[in-house]
């Protein structure tokens, strides 16, 4: 002890000494991979939440994943009940973290890097320009996210602000995007097919036709003009690179080892067992599985979908049906389908397991199923983004990249704005009529070709099979006018909130209150 005071006393005598083992403004960021580790700042805010809190906002507020308590359990304060009878409030978890994940962790975040790469002095002219437009693209994706969840934001475009920013119309956010997208695809690089891994996870000229794809297909709703022909003119930017093409098999998409081999991924938000953030096995499995599927961590029982939206997988040999455990259950077969073996419960080996379809209500006032084995193996599970085995009781993460814009998405959405009014266009010597589209999608699943002609309603229908648990649902209803339709559980005694003004999000309450320049969204408590 007193060796060590001696010691302390003498370091303490100089007190200027360099500091050496922490990053400061004097030493970093210094080399261009300095400054590229400082960008992957606002790719880790992305996979902190995009699949989790994000993910919920779009998908438990529609009929396509929904949450119920078991016994109380998973009930959280009511927070997923809220987000399905569409009663959520201006406090509510996810209304507050997402804001603060797409403005904080995000917009603000990228402003900052864009003023610090800007004013960087040992970075050649082709880095730092190469820097600032993927931070632009990026804050041009958070600022997408952000205008179709909460409709009318703040436009910040720098991080030095003289005064505190105001909502801005929900048009006006959008010229702003479609400005910044439309300036940066002709300068971001284009997938090539031989750095894949190097472009991976970042934006391209790809994701830049992709979301201005998705913005024009929506335009109705965020602007009040349509703009279909637009919409099919981006989709055919996408084409246009021939790197882009269908999977052989739909289900190598969403493998826990997916990646920049997959062929239509346009963009990705990558995970692995250290980047926190997917969580589909852990909250959308069931638990009684697990050995079956090759590891022994435990998980929920919680997540699954609805019986109305389950029962539009309803297509002859369609492999989309097989992202979902119903019914009795059996070993997989190792390539994304199973064998004819029966799973049985462990403590009860001449009982085989059975997911039901049904979601029974014990407690309709709190959305609630029960805890009885019936009613855990209640609710239809995904597997779509398939179980990952080397996941560890430490994290019980998955290593699926999960896409966030991919080439079927792209073609359906040319093939939407057709049947709205756009004209049908020729690629690759083709004629790509809503038809012949859906066509190229089903036949990659297995599945029948369109009998009868492919109609807005069947259309939704194919984006459902398709883009389940994608993060779309969302968007899909509020477009088709259906984000309000009710679907009933046996014994619901609490009702959906049916107000249009609920297509948008909240503004939260904590961030009017500190800058008193953001205006409420129409129909919420001032």
């Amino acid at each position: 002890m007193i060796l060590a005071g001696l010691v302390a006393f003498s370091a303490c005598r100089k007190l200027d000494v360099g500091v050496e083992s922490q990053y400061v403004t004097s030493n970093f960021p210094q080399t261009a991979r300095d400054y590229q580790a400082l960008i992957g700042t606002m790719y880790s805010n992305l996979s902190s939440s995009y699949a989790v809190t994000y993910w919920r906002m779009q998908e438990l507020s529609t009929d396509e994943a929904i949450l119920p308590a078991r016994q109380g359990n998973f009930d959280d304060g009511g927070q997923y009940r809220l987000m399905h009878y569409h009663t959520w409030t201006f406090d509510h978890p996810y209304v507050n973290g997402i804001w603060q994940w797409g403005f904080g962790g995000g917009i603000t975040n990228c402003n900052r890097l864009l003023d610090v790469v800007s004013n960087a002095t040992k970075l050649d002219d082709a880095t730092k320009a190469s820097f600032i437009l993927e931070i632009r693209a990026m804050r041009a994706l958070y600022y997408y996210f952000m205008m179709d969840t909460y409709g009318n934001v703040p436009i910040m475009k720098t991080y030095q602000l003289d005064s505190l920013p105001t909502t801005q119309p929900r048009a006006e956010v959008f010229k702003f995007i479609e400005s910044e997208l439309k300036d940066l695809a002709p300068k971001l690089p284009a997938k090539n097919g031989k750095d894949n891994t190097l472009q991976y996870g970042r934006p391209t000229k790809g994701m830049c036709y992709a979301l201005l794809c998705k913005m024009y297909l929506n335009a109705g709703v965020y602007t009040g003009t349509n703009r279909y022909t637009e919409a099919v003119a981006m989709a055919d930017s996408v084409q246009a690179n021939p790197n882009y093409s269908l999977d052989a098999r739909y289900r190598d998409i969403f493998l826990p080892n997916n990646g920049p081999q997959i062929n239509e991924t346009i963009f990705a938000v990558p995970y692995d067992q250290q980047i926190g953030g997917n969580q589909f096995t852990r909250f959308g499995f069931y638990y009684y599985m697990v050995q079956a599927y090759g590891f022994s961590v435990g998980l929920s029982i919680a997540m699954s979908t609805t019986p109305e939206f389950y029962a539009r997988f309803n297509l002859n040999n369609d492999f989309r049906t097989q992202t979902w455990l119903a019914g009795k259950q059996y070993y997989p077969d190792g390539t994304g389908g199973f064998t004819n073996q029966p799973i049985f419960y462990p403590d009860s080996p001449n009982v085989q397991i059975e997911i039901f379809k049904d979601l029974v209500l014990e407690n309709g006032s709190t959305m609630d199923l029960g805890n009885t084995r019936r009613a855990q193996a209640s609710g239809v599970r995904s597997i779509k983004y398939y179980p990952d085995p080397t996941t560890t009781a430490a994290t019980r993460l998955n290593a699926n990249d999960v896409p966030v814009f991919r080439l079927a998405d792209v073609l359906l959405m040319k093939a939407e704005a057709i049947l709205r009014g756009a004209t049908a266009t020729t690629v690759n010597g083709a004629l790509q009529t809503p038809d012949y589209i859906v066509n190229l999608i089903r036949r990659r699943a297995g599945a029948t070709d369109v009998a009868s002609g492919t109609t807005l309603e069947s259309l939704l229908d194919e984006r459902a099979r398709e883009l389940a648990w994608e993060g779309w649902r969302r968007n899909d209803l509020i477009r088709y006018g259906l984000f309000e339709k009710d679907y009933p559980l046996p014994n619901e005694t609490i009702h959906m909130d049916k107000s249009d003004y609920r297509r948008l999000f909240p503004i939260p309450i904590n961030e009017i209150r500190l800058n008193t320049n953001l205006k409420q969204n129409p129909g919420y408590p001032q």
